[in-house]
């Protein structure tokens, strides 16, 4: 069985599939938060037109274009803070951006930084801003945190796939995978 930095290291979709059901912490000012990763959407790099990777490397980027592990942070529309984990050989851009996930340790604390109880983390801002990761952990790596990335996997469910959102180009490839937990969930 191929070790969680293996599978990173591989193909940016086999990556994207293999974090779902994962936990991911922060400790970030003094504060533990976990959640189990449920949505996830792979970007290709040079190969992907929706990727902030297409047109090479620039200082925004730079991060997305490190080792296997790697957390690229960025900031969308200004506004929100998104987080990705880089995937594939050191160079080619390839990320896989954490659109959504379950609280399981810190609720409190999500919803402080939220601002609310509820959808803490069901969308990429929302799970930056709950889990505390700014810009400040651009390039740090899932392995050394702040931000960890769980070996094993803790929640299983059916995999789906979809179309990407939020996008305007490369629309159709079904790159986005979400995980369907519990016991009602069909294939």
């Amino acid at each position: 069985m191929k070790t969680l930095p293996e599978l990173l290291a591989g193909d940016v979709i086999d990556a994207a599939r293999c974090l779902l059901g994962r936990r991911l912490s922060s400790e970030i000012g003094g504060q533990v938060c976990a959640v189990v990763l449920t949505e996830v959407e792979a970007y290709g790099g040079e190969d992907d037109p929706a990727s902030h990777g297409f047109r090479g490397r620039r200082t925004a980027n730079a991060s997305m274009f490190g080792a296997a592990g790697t957390l690229y942070v960025y900031r969308s529309y200004g506004m929100h803070w998104c987080m990705n984990v880089v995937t594939g050989p050191a160079g080619r851009a390839a990320a896989v951006l954490l659109r959504g996930a379950r609280p399981v340790t810190g609720a409190d604390v999500m919803s402080r930084r939220r601002g609310r109880s509820d959808h803490l983390a069901d969308g990429p801002g929302k799970l930056a801003q709950a889990l505390g990761v700014s810009g400040e952990q651009d390039g740090t790596t899932v392995y050394e945190g702040p931000v960890l990335l769980g070996l094993d996997v803790e929640a299983e469910g059916v995999v789906r796939a979809d179309k990407r959102v939020g996008i305007t180009r490369a629309m159709k490839r079904q790159w986005r995978f979400l995980l369907e937990e519990g016991p009602d969930v069909r294939d």
